[in-house]
């Protein structure tokens, strides 16, 4: 990453609103479903289109939310992900050492049996939005 850390967690905090401007090819829309950006118990509406063109929806409710160590915790509650796949949750954090900048992403989920398949699909998507929104901040 060559953007600032502050840049990445702002985005997802402060701004989910704005993501669909910073990576259009990715993110469509961020609605507000109950309470406040960067409020934990918030609910939140994205839409997003993986690589294969299949436009997605995605209800999550923040559970983590820490300025400090610049981390935030969704939990997906409705949504094509958890049509699929049990007790979803992703996890941003993002750090700066000397020159470097780090972004780490978890995904967390369960597979409810061995005919679902692994989440490569979103790992690609979460790749090409980080770029995106990296481009976006140092152009």
């Amino acid at each position: 990453m060559r953007a600032n850390k502050d840049v990445f967690h702002d985005a997802f905090t402060n701004k989910p609103h704005h993501v669909s401007s910073m990576s259009p090819l990715h993110v469509q829309g961020c609605e507000l479903l109950e309470g406040a950006f960067e409020t934990v118990g918030s609910k939140i509406c994205w839409t997003y289109t993986l690589a294969e063109g299949a436009k997605k929806i995605s209800k999550q409710i923040i559970e983590v939310v820490d300025h400090e160590k610049k981390v935030i915790t969704f939990k997906e509650f409705e949504g094509d992900l958890v049509n699929k796949y049990d007790n979803f949750k992703g996890n941003s954090s993002y750090r700066n050492k000397r020159r470097n900048r780090f972004s780490k992403l978890t995904i967390e989920y369960e597979r409810p049996n061995e005919n679902v398949p692994e989440l490569v699909n979103l790992l690609d998507f979460i790749i090409g939005m980080t770029n995106a929104i990296d481009d976006h901040h140092v152009n």
